[in-house]
């Protein structure tokens, strides 16, 4: 996926947030922050953007987000259900009305059968809503390639989760 695409989205995304008077925020795991610098990278972002959580590892994820360590223990750090954590984690401990959560496999290593380089479990949470799932598999695309395909991705998610 092109950068310019993701820079297309976060325009869109932080347009339609100032015209709803939404906040958002962001959980992070495989992307490292990537969604962030995205939105980050657009002037006026401050108007929408809140804050964003980069928790790469379980212990980050537990402590900034509460995901608990039964799911962490249960499903595994790329799993729906951590997704989900995170996304509720994320609203949470913020002042967003929409949180999208990414953790995924990435590569080059890492992989495994069950979950494969390339797998991304994404959730768009948007407060007293529900919580969307959504699972990729970009397959073992290079790792900057998967990274970049689900900052894409996260931000369709919070673009659909503010709606028309």
């Amino acid at each position: 996926m092109a950068e310019n695409t993701s820079n297309v989205k976060a325009i869109t995304l932080i347009v339609k947030a100032k015209e709803r008077g939404f906040r958002v925020a962001t959980a992070e795991s495989c992307t490292g922050g990537l969604v962030s610098a995205a939105l980050t990278d657009v002037p006026g972002a401050s108007d929408v953007f809140d804050r964003g959580f980069v928790t790469y590892s379980n212990a980050a994820k537990i402590d900034m987000l509460g995901v608990s360590d039964a799911i962490l223990a249960a499903h595994g750090a790329v799993s729906a259900e951590t997704a989900q954590a995170m996304a509720r984690g994320a609203l949470e401990h913020s002042l967003a009305d929409v949180a999208v959560a990414i953790t995924g496999v990435a590569g080059p290593g890492g992989g495994t059968p069950q979950k494969p380089v390339g797998l991304v479990h994404f959730a768009c949470a948007r407060r007293g809503g529900e919580v969307v799932a959504l699972e990729r598999r970009f397959g073992p695309l290079p790792r900057r390639d998967i990274r970049l395909a689900a900052v894409d991705q996260a931000l369709d998610l919070m673009i659909s989760a503010l709606g028309d």
